[in-house]
């Protein structure tokens, strides 16, 4: 784990504990009805102030809370094309199956890779501190999914190139040489 990933996730873990003071409230318009407000936003005083945990400029956390429940909206490292496409498709295989993960959302907030929602039923049903290191450990794994993926796919793409390349190697009057893992083009 590097260095500055440590105080990052326990900036995040310090925040959501905090965030998951959650009750039950019911409805102001509606009776009967308990609806997460940090989705519905139906009264400003029942919302608190969303606060943004940010390792650099791609990597961050954004947690809204409100008073029955928790949205934590996470954008994941993307440091080129390749960790877009794999963190894309990734993110999409994992929205697909929301209904196996309780708190995940099946569409992540704007800007962001994606979301889960804390209502105050997850707080009964479940840990706190449960809930909190599930967000904390999904956070370490995904880190280390993408970059082994990315690794994967750099790898196989070498493989794949040295086979063209040894197929192309000598025709048509071009020649590719292999000095120390660089391929040096000669054409005649």
């Amino acid at each position: 784990m590097t260095a500055t990933l440590r105080p990052y996730l326990n900036a995040v873990r310090a925040t959501l504990q905090a965030a998951l003071c959650l009750e039950n409230f019911s409805s102001q318009v509606v009776e009967r009805h308990n609806k997460p407000e940090v989705e519905v936003r139906s009264s400003k005083e029942l919302l608190l102030q969303p606060v943004i945990i940010s390792r650099n400029d791609k990597e961050k956390v954004l947690i809204e809370g409100s008073i029955n429940s928790v949205r934590v909206s996470i954008a994941v490292k993307q440091a080129d094309e390749i960790e877009k496409i794999l963190c894309h498709k990734f993110m999409r295989f994992m929205m697909m199956r929301a209904e196996n993960f309780f708190i995940l959302r099946r569409k992540p907030v704007e800007g962001y890779d994606i979301s889960f929602l804390i209502t105050n039923f997850h707080t009964e049903q479940m840990y706190k501190h449960k809930l909190v290191d599930f967000v904390i450990h999904f956070m370490e794994e995904i880190d280390k999914e993408i970059s082994e993926m990315k690794l994967s796919v750099n790898a196989r793409a070498r493989i794949v190139a040295e086979e063209f390349l040894k197929n192309v190697s000598c025709s048509f009057s071009t020649c590719v040489y292999k000095i120390n893992g660089l391929f040096l083009l000669y054409i005649s």
